[in-house]
């Protein structure tokens, strides 16, 4: 059996034993354990390793060993941007601009930024990466009298991060709209995945502290790769809760 066959074998076996079914950040064995366990050379295990991490199914570090990661990237309830919740998983993330510009704002636009029909924005669109797979297609739209020069800065980094260290203001809270999709062919090439697979689309409109607009966004993401979660309660819950809050002079 040709090297290359047999490592795709170890990496269904280790995959099927060690991963399906296991809780994030599981420890696998080493490679010397693995390899006396299939009977392979420990250059195998490695090459089934490197494409199970290729995959984002584990993660490897030097002097560890390998461990299991959720490939979802799980938004949370509290306001964190994707560098965030990508640095969290252990990811790498990277963006790649794929335009950007200032425009005019149409009637949508304007009315989500709270500006008049006509005004000048910067529109920027970005492919979003974590660990070189590609996870999400973002568009921004912001107020051109708020962050002036923008377009002179690497955007491929994070705007929120932008945002506070040039432009001294932050997104303190997030409107967001979730729905399912299916993705057109100029998406899926650009996700690498095939035309008609799910994905979700999410629109948003930011704002600072003071209730002003900051930023009307919407986005695309792989639905194999992303996942939303939320923290609901009872409607007794919600009024014990305010209840006590107001106990405590918090409400």
């Amino acid at each position: 059996m040709r090297p290359a066959r047999i490592a795709h074998d170890v990496r269904d076996s280790i995959e099927a034993r060690y991963i399906v079914g296991s809780e994030p950040s599981a420890v696998l064995p080493s490679e010397r354990k693995l390899a006396a366990e299939f009977g392979v050379a420990r250059a195998t295990v490695r090459s089934a390793l490197t494409m199970l991490r290729d995959q984002q199914q584990i993660r490897t570090q030097a002097g560890g060993p390998p461990v299991v990661v959720d490939p979802h990237l799980s938004k949370a309830p509290q306001l964190s941007s994707f560098t965030q919740d990508a640095v969290a998983r252990g990811w790498h993330p990277t963006s790649k601009v794929l335009e950007a510009e200032r425009e005019v704002a149409d009637v949508s636009t304007a009315r989500n930024l709270g500006i008049s029909p006509g005004s000048a924005v910067i529109r920027i669109r970005r492919l979003r990466v974590a660990d070189q797979s590609p996870m999400a297609v973002e568009e921004v739209w912001l107020p051109d009298e708020l962050f002036p020069g923008i377009l002179s800065h690497d955007l491929s980094g994070s705007l929120y991060e932008l945002f506070e260290t040039i432009y001294r203001t932050a997104v303190y809270r997030h409107d967001r709209r979730i729905s399912a999709t299916n993705l057109d062919q100029p998406l899926a090439d650009l996700l690498e995945v095939r035309a008609g697979a799910a994905a979700l689309f999410a629109t948003q409109v930011g704002f600072d502290r003071s209730g002003r607009r900051l930023e009307f966004g919407r986005s695309i993401y792989r639905g194999d790769r992303f996942d939303f979660t939320t923290i609901t309660f009872a409607a007794a819950r919600r009024r014990e809760h305010s209840n006590a809050a107001q106990k405590r002079g918090l409400a």
